[in-house]
C-alpha cells in the first residue's frame, strides 16, 4: 500500500496545477505563440477565441519568453490577446476491455455508430518502454497466416518489423489478411495520415468483421492536424501496452512510421528546429526510437510491433528507411515487380529478412527455408535466360529444379486474401516442398 501511495505521490508532484494562463500573441503559420505560459512541453492548452468558443493546442516548443503551440483542431477567429490556458500538463488516455471491436480517433473518441464506451482505466500517454534487462528473449514464433512469412521470414512474439513498400503494392491489403489471420490475442491498427476514403474501405474489406471483433482500431486522417497523427500512434501503442500488461500476445499495426514522421517533421518545423537529413528535422529521428522501443516481450505478455514505412518513389535507402531498419528487428519488402505479375503477396522474400528467425524455428525449418531460398536465387539469377530460351538444361542443379517445381513454389509463395493457413500447415506444406526441390 506505502509504495502505491509515494508513486502516486511522486506522480501528483509531477503535474503543474490547472489555472495557468498566457495570451496569445501572434501566429505564424500554424503555430500559436503564447507570453506568460510557463508549461511543459506535451501539455495540452485551451484557447479561448470568445465566450463559447474554445480550441485545444498541444506545446512544442519554447521561443524567447514565448511558448509555443499547434492547434488540434480550427482555429478560424483567433486573434491577437486571446487567452490562452492550462488543461492538462501530463496527458493519459482511457483504455479498457470495451475497445475490442471499437474505432477511435487521436482524441479516443469512438467514430463508428456505437456508443461511448466507459473505459475505466488511465494511463499515461507517453509510457515507458521495458527496462532493457527486463525483457525476456524472443524465443516463441507468431504465425501471421502468410506462407511466405512464416515459412521463410518468421516473425517472433515480441519483435519488432518494418513492412516496406511503395504506394500500390498491396501493403493494406496485407496489414489486413496478416491481422484476420495472425495467431495474436488482440490487434491495435493505427491508421496515421491514412485518406478519409481508404478508412471504412479498410475496415470492411481489408480487416472484416471477423478481423475487427478482435481488434482496437485509431485513425487520424492525413487532414488532421500533425500533433494528432503523432498522437494516434502513441494511443495505439498505449491500447497495447494496457492489453500486453494484462498476459496477452498483441499485434501492432502502424501504417504508416513514414507519415508519423513526416507529421513530427511538421511539428519540428512549427518549433523552428533547422532541418537535417534531407529536409527532416533532428527530432524525428529521435522520436522513432522512442515509439518502437515501447513494443517488445515483457514479464506478462507481449507486443508485436509491425511497421509499414512508405519508400518515396522506391527508394529504399531514404532517410527515413535507412533510419527505420536499424530500429528494428527485420524487415518485409513489397515488390513492385511481382504486383506487376499479379504475384500476391508481392513479397520480396530474398529483399527481406527476420533477424528473430533463428531464435524461434527449428533446425529442420531453418534448412529446408534455406533451401527454397537458394533455388529462388538461383532462379532469379537466371531469370533473363531462361525467359529468351537461353539457358540449357543440366548447367546449373538449383535451375533446373527451379524450372522443374516453378509452378509448386509460386502457388506456395501465392496466397488468396481469405485462405490464411496455420503455421503448422504452412511448414508441413514447406517440407514436403523442400523435398520435391531435392
Amino acid at each position: 500500500m506505502i509504495p502505491s501511495m509515494l508513486a502516486f505521490a511522486d506522480r501528483v508532484s509531477e503535474i503543474i496545477p490547472v489555472g495557468l494562463t498566457g495570451r496569445v500573441t501572434r501566429l505564424s503559420g500554424l503555430t500559436i505563440a503564447a507570453a506568460g505560459l510557463p508549461v511543459p512541453i506535451g501539455a495540452l492548452c485551451r484557447v479561448h477565441r470568445g465566450p463559447q468558443r474554445l480550441a485545444e493546442a498541444e506545446v512544442v516548443g519554447f521561443r524567447d519568453q514565448e511558448t509555443l503551440l499547434l492547434p488540434l483542431g480550427d482555429i478560424a477567429g483567433l486573434r491577437r490577446g486571446d487567452s490562452v490556458s492550462l488543461r492538462n500538463s501530463a496527458p493519459q488516455v482511457r483504455v479498457g476491455e470495451q475497445m475490442l471491436g471499437r474505432v477511435f480517433n487521436a482524441r479516443g473518441d469512438t467514430l463508428d455508430d456505437g456508443d461511448q464506451p466507459a473505459l475505466p482505466h488511465r494511463r499515461s500517454l507517453y509510457g515507458a518502454p521495458p527496462a532493457s534487462m527486463s525483457r525476456p528473449r524472443i524465443t516463441k514464433p507468431l504465425g501471421t497466416g502468410i506462407r511466405a512469412i512464416d515459412a521463410l521470414l518468421t516473425c517472433g512474439k515480441g519483435q519488432r518489423v518494418g513492412l516496406f513498400a511503395g504506394s500500390g503494392v498491396g501493403k493494406s491489403t496485407l496489414l489486413g489478411q496478416i491481422a484476420r489471420g495472425s495467431q495474436a490475442d488482440v490487434n491495435v491498427v493505427v491508421l496515421v495520415g491514412e485518406r478519409g476514403r481508404e478508412v471504412r474501405e479498410f475496415l470492411e474489406k481489408s480487416l472484416g468483421p471477423d478481423g475487427l471483433s478482435r481488434s482496437v482500431v485509431i485513425v487520424a486522417t492525413g487532414d488532421e492536424a500533425p500533433t494528432l497523427r503523432l498522437r494516434a500512434a502513441h494511443f495505439g501503442t498505449t491500447v497495447a501496452e494496457f492489453f500486453r500488461d494484462q498476459g496477452r500476445d498483441v499485434l501492432l499495426l502502424v501504417d504508416s512510421l513514414t507519415r508519423f514522421a513526416h507529421a513530427q517533421r511538421e511539428v519540428g518545423f512549427a518549433a523552428e528546429e533547422p532541418p537535417a537529413a534531407r529536409g527532416f528535422p533532428p527530432s524525428v529521428f529521435s522520436v522513432l526510437p522512442k515509439l518502437v522501443e515501447r513494443t517488445g516481450h515483457s514479464e506478462s505478455g507481449s507486443i508485436t510491433g509491425l511497421y509499414t514505412v512508405l519508400v518515396d518513389g522506391d527508394d529504399f535507402n531514404e532517410p527515413i528507411a535507412d533510419a527505420v531498419r536499424g530500429l528494428l528487428d527485420g524487415h518485409w519488402v513489397l515488390s513492385r515487380r511481382l504486383a506487376e505479375q499479379a504475384h500476391w503477396p508481392a513479397l520480396d522474400v530474398l529483399a527481406s529478412i527476420s533477424r528473430v528467425m533463428p531464435d524461434v524455428t527449428s533446425p529442420q525449418h531453418r534448412a529446408t527455408a534455406d533451401q527454397l531460398k537458394r533455388v529462388l536465387a538461383a532462379y532469379r539469377h537466371h531469370e533473363d535466360m531462361i525467359s529468351v530460351g537461353a539457358y540449357q538444361s543440366g548447367s546449373h542443379p538449383l535451375v533446373d529444379a527451379a524450372i522443374r517445381e516453378r509452378l509448386r513454389w509460386t502457388e506456395f509463395l501465392q496466397q488468396p486474401l481469405d485462405q490464411p493457413t496455420k503455421l503448422p500447415d504452412t511448414l508441413a506444406w514447406l517440407r514436403q516442398l523442400a523435398g520435391q526441390l531435392s
